[in-house]
């Protein structure tokens, strides 16, 4: 799966076009390197995501095609 689309289906970012954007901005990260939205994601990868100032680290647990608001969270979880 493409990471904007994990991003919108896991629910980080609300919108697959802010994903994309944020991609093409260089503001999302893959096991330390900048990726484009193109990149898939696979079971283990560490995404770090900058907002602003703030930076989210998260672990992909799983990659579903489709999941519901309340199993979006069991997708990944977040890394300090």
């Amino acid at each position: 799966m493409r990471i904007d689309k994990f991003l919108k289906i896991s629910r980080i970012i609300k919108r697959r076009t802010v994903a994309n954007e944020a991609c093409d901005a260089a503001r999302v990260e893959v096991n330390g390197k900048i990726v484009k939205a193109s990149y898939e994601v696979k079971i283990g990868d560490v995404i770090s995501v900058r907002f602003g100032d703030k930076t989210t680290k998260i672990e992909v647990l799983a990659v579903k095609e489709t999941v519901r608001k309340e199993n979006a969270a069991d997708m990944y979880r977040v890394v300090i």
